[in-house]
């Protein structure tokens, strides 16, 4: 493998990796606890709605990217016996990786195809919901964006247990 070609999929692997989670660590962080202290539920929904449009494409995209320039730089790995396998603490760490990637592909689908068009529909609709559902939305938006957010930390210590094996 040429060495430019390499240390460009590292390159986009670790933009991808910045983005994302530090996308994630700035909406759980920063702008959740500020908006529970300063916005009504229905205003939090609102405000979640209009980051979530601009940023779901973004989330998508980084996704993708790190699947396919992780699973490149995995395969030129002089440790990688297979994608299945568990038998070093490299590939072990991997695997663990791989799961959590997995999981959080799944968050973000429940939140990009169920829990944002619920909370899209109460938006055309508002007087429809009561202020009791508004804070069922927003709760459920913020548990999927702080479970998002601790799976990311946890491929991050799964890659640096890889990186020191």
């Amino acid at each position: 493998m040429p060495f430019p070609l390499l240390a460009f999929f590292y390159w986009l692997h670790m933009l991808a990796t910045v983005v994302l989670v530090g996308s994630l660590s700035a909406l759980s962080w920063l702008l959740l606890p500020a908006m529970r202290r300063s916005l009504s539920e229905r205003d939090q929904v609102s405000l979640m709605d209009a980051l979530q449009r601009r940023l779901e494409p973004l989330v998508w995209f980084c996704l993708g990217l790190l699947i396919v320039t992780g699973l490149f730089q995995m395969s030129v790995h002089p440790n990688y016996n297979g994608l299945l396998a568990t038998g070093t603490r490299w590939s072990l760490a991997l695997f663990v990786k791989h799961l959590m990637v997995v999981l959080i592909l799944v968050v973000s689908a429940v939140q990009t195809w169920e829990v944002m068009p619920a909370i899209r529909r109460a938006l055309l609709r508002p007087e429809r919901l009561n202020e009791e559902q508004w804070q069922a939305l927003a709760r459920r938006q913020r548990r999927l964006l702080s479970l998002n957010m601790l799976l990311s930390l946890l491929v991050l210590a799964a890659t640096a247990v890889a990186r020191v094996s």
